[in-house]
């Protein structure tokens, strides 16, 4: 029985996209504001980490981790869809890159519930799960896409997927290095203390690699328009 339908899918990302960017760049300014972060490019985490930010860096994160997986889910099933009609990559490749991608969001959900300064090895690992993970699933989307040219899509959004796919992994590996490199210190609320090199060169791929994703998930609008989807429940008689 069709019980609820909608028809703008591309709601789905553009609000994703929209909601994500506020996060990072709400919780950066407040920070700043705040006189809790140096104002040349902070680590993210570092702008939600002290209050009153940290409160809202956590609920808007969470937020956007739900949004991420409710648009990988629909990428999934638009794909599986249009895979019907006319194959062009197999079922578990596509249901590799949505785990992948629902790995990351369980990352964010990490990072937003355990702040830096007070459970550091689970914040941590939550990050890597995430920008990862992240990377990953954007990287698994591009061959998609590719695979898909040209009848589901075009290859000037083809070049651009692979694009910041490459950047972002470009960018992932010398943010983990330096972060290493830098010891992964302990974020403490202290004005006047500069962050170190590798902090920063760190905290600049970050940046890199968050708005990667956004802008990624930017490209999904116009694969949107063209979906509706719907929600069908079913009573079983012998329940």
């Amino acid at each position: 029985m069709f019980v609820w339908c909608m028809d703008r899918v591309a709601l789905l990302p553009c609000v994703l996209v929209i909601w994500s960017s506020a996060a990072f760049i709400g919780s950066y300014i407040f920070a700043v504001l705040e006189g809790h972060v140096v104002p040349f490019v902070p680590y993210i985490s570092d702008t939600g980490t002290c209050i009153p930010e940290s409160g809202l860096f956590g609920f808007m994160i969470s937020v956007t981790a739900m949004l991420g997986a409710a648009t990988m889910y629909t990428r999934y099933k638009i794909i599986q869809a249009q895979n019907l009609r006319i194959p062009f990559v197999s079922y578990w490749f596509n249901l590799a890159s949505l785990l992948t991608g629902v790995l990351g969001c369980i990352g964010m959900v990490i990072v937003a519930s355990f702040q830096e300064n007070s459970v550091t090895t689970v914040h941590d690992v939550g990050a890597l799960l995430t920008f990862i993970c992240g990377v990953a699933y954007i990287f698994l989307q591009s061959i998609i896409s590719c695979k898909a040219c040209p009848q589901w899509s075009k290859k000037g959004t083809c070049y651009i997927r692979m694009t910041i796919s490459v950047i972002s992994i470009i960018a992932l590996f010398p943010m983990i290095i330096c972060a290493s490199l830098d010891g992964m210190k302990l974020y403490r609320c202290e004005i006047g203390e500069e962050p170190s090199p590798y902090h920063q060169a760190s905290a600049v791929c970050e940046w890199v690699v968050a708005f990667g994703f956004v802008t990624f998930f930017l490209t999904y609008i116009k694969d949107f328009q063209a979906v509706t989807l719907k929600i069908s429940t079913e009573i079983h008689d012998d329940f």
